[in-house]
């Protein structure tokens, strides 16, 4: 080997030490660079509870001509009403058109319940459930067919009463598609078993008319099925990631009245009662702190823009109910987001406060940890349950002064604030030291601008940021520290 090359290799490893040793200075001065997550898919979506007084068992369905479609039971139990407007929250404010009336004799004249608008095949068409002038409890299931873009303004036809196998107490119908094929839903007395109504399914010949033999899914065995009455009604139906899961309301209509769940494959056969599994628990059921009772009859709808699912659901606001809960008028309607785990399961956490709905807040740098209380130290962690640990509604800064404060969603009057540093939870105590301790400004994110960033009120230039996973307000001067204090709203 020539001489020339053999004293060219100790500079050359020399070189390549310098050239590391530089790197590593570098690297200390500016900070690695951070992991970066994606933006979420399913972006934060905000609404203001209730969406509508009075009125139960709600129901909205989005058209794909821009506009969405709102029909509730009324209190008086006498006739069918629709709303549309762009946005869910605009249901709160739009016209209320009746478009059908209860016969004045005979069946179809007493007990108008649970109506449900869909869109199938070029037609409207509307299930709900009635009673007779001769019997208010002959409850039976019935369809109108409306022809004309808008249903409010439609031309409405009777189709009459969906046939099952019994003529027996029977409600709540509501219909959808897997894999192609059209299915319908609903609740119905069973002559043959000591109870109120369980759960059937069949497949549908057309939107007015059932085939074959309807399968049993489900029948109210449950303790959490049967306070009050043996009940298992209001089916409805939301899709994700290969699973079916149909959501149902059990217990009487007070604040035993909860949300139960079935979950089967879509690529199983529905109408075989064993491709369904039942929760061994309620999925949604009342809440004292944040005084929402007997939540239940849901439907589900998805945002504006298309990437968050909404729970719809009715619930009161009070616990104690004089008389039979069917003659209280005050089941008011609300929506919130629903979250789904690791696992592909809708969480749909507790019905939260009224008022604006909660967000929560993933870590830039660590995409499947959130922002989330415990033991009321805020830390980031993921796979968070109870949900409503990291849910938090952002509202008007306690001091006010364009500020913003982020109160717990399971611990309403307690905000994220910091104390010597730290960031917990804690209860607003009504000082003025408290309420800067939990005012932040919102900025655009220091490392992503599409992400939040939350920088203390009362001590300019720190930031909320996670470190070692608990939070504190720190002044961030890398790229990680920038990283750490930065979230996405989900």
């Amino acid at each position: 080997m020539p001489r020339t090359h053999l004293r060219r290799t100790p500079l050359r490893r020399n070189a390549v030490r310098l050239l590391l040793a530089l790197l590593v200075a570098l690297t200390a001065a500016l900070g690695t660079a951070p992991a970066q997550a994606a933006v979420p898919d399913s972006p934060a979506v905000t609404y203001t509870n209730p969406i509508a007084e009075k009125r139960a068992d709600p129901h909205i369905f989005k058209h794909t001509d821009g506009y969405y479609y709102f029909t509730a039971t009324v209190p008086e139990y006498d006739r069918i009403v629709l709303r549309r407007a762009t946005t869910i929250q605009g249901l709160s404010t739009a016209n209320e058109v009746t478009i059908w009336t209860k016969h004045s004799s005979g069946v179809m004249g007493a007990h108008i319940w649970a109506p449900e608008i869909h869109y199938i095949d070029g037609k409207w068409y509307v299930y709900f459930a009635a009673g007779s002038t001769s019997d208010v409890w002959a409850i039976r299931m019935y369809v109108l067919e409306g022809t004309g873009a808008n249903p409010l303004t439609a031309a409405w036809t009777e189709k009459g009463q969906i046939t099952t196998t019994w003529e027996s107490f029977s409600l709540d119908a509501t219909t959808f598609v897997v894999n192609g094929v059209r299915y319908l839903a609903w609740a119905q007395r069973n002559p043959a078993e000591n109870n109120n109504t369980s759960l059937f399914l069949a497949k549908m010949a057309n939107p007015w008319t059932i085939s074959g033999t309807p399968a049993e899914l489900s029948q109210p065995t449950l303790s959490w099925e049967t306070v009050g009455y043996k009940v298992n009604e209001g089916p409805a139906v939301i899709q994700h990631g290969g699973k079916v899961f149909m959501t149902y309301s059990a217990s009487a209509t007070d604040a035993n009245y909860c949300l139960g769940m079935l979950t089967a494959s879509a690529t199983a056969d529905l109408t075989n009662p064993t491709s369904w599994t039942k929760s061994s628990a309620p999925v949604f059921q009342s809440n004292a702190s944040t005084s929402q009772y007997g939540p239940g009859h849901n439907s589900f709808t998805t945002s504006e823009d298309g990437r968050s699912d909404i729970l719809v659901y009715h619930d009161r606001g009070y616990k104690d109910i004089s008389g039979d809960p069917l003659n209280d008028p005050n089941r008011r309607t609300r929506v919130q987001k629903v979250y789904w785990r690791a696992d592909g399961t809708p969480d749909f956490g507790i019905p939260v406060a009224d008022g604006v709905t909660p967000q929560r807040f993933s870590s830039y740098n660590f995409a499947d940890r959130f922002i989330r209380h415990w033991e009321y130290r805020a830390k980031i962690e993921a796979n968070v349950s109870p949900l409503a640990d990291s849910q938090f509604r952002v509202v008007t800064g306690l001091s006010g002064t364009g500020t913003v404060s982020l109160e717990s969603a399971n611990f309403p009057g307690y905000y994220l604030r910091h104390k010597n540093y730290e960031v917990w939870v804690e209860k607003n105590d009504g000082t003025s030291a408290f309420a800067s301790d939990a005012s932040f400004y919102q900025r655009s994110g220091l490392a992503d601008p599409a992400g939040i960033s939350y920088e203390a009120y009362n001590r300019a230039g720190r930031y909320v940021r996670h470190y070692d996973y608990l939070l504190y307000v720190q002044t961030p001067a890398t790229a990680t520290d920038r990283a750490d204090a930065t979230f996405y709203a989900q």
